[in-house]
């Protein structure tokens, strides 16, 4: 059986409204206006982008309610809390 290769490339047709395409092509930096591949693969990544972003805000959210994690990082800030007064000021500058 013959093995087939994985190409780093992966070509998809896509249909998309004409305005929407205007509306993409108007927004984009004069450099890109010419390459619809290369508007769609940016904005792709902005996309995955944004959504990883907001599932880790989700995740630091829901973390951060957690009673039990509130307990160790209280726990935490308390074994902590001598080092706060050890002669280091707030401004790093002096």
């Amino acid at each position: 059986m013959k093995t087939q290769k994985l190409t780093p490339i992966v070509r998809r047709s896509v249909a998309l409204p004409r305005t929407l395409v205007d509306e993409v092509v108007a927004a984009a930096p004069p450099d890109m206006r010419g390459n619809m591949n290369r508007l769609v693969t940016v904005a792709l990544r902005e996309f995955v982008a944004r959504r990883k972003a907001r599932a880790f805000r989700r995740a630091m959210a829901e973390m951060a309610s957690d009673p039990a994690i509130q307990s160790e990082n209280t726990a935490i800030a308390r074994e902590f809390a001598p080092a706060e007064s050890d002669g280091l000021c707030d401004d790093q500058t002096r």
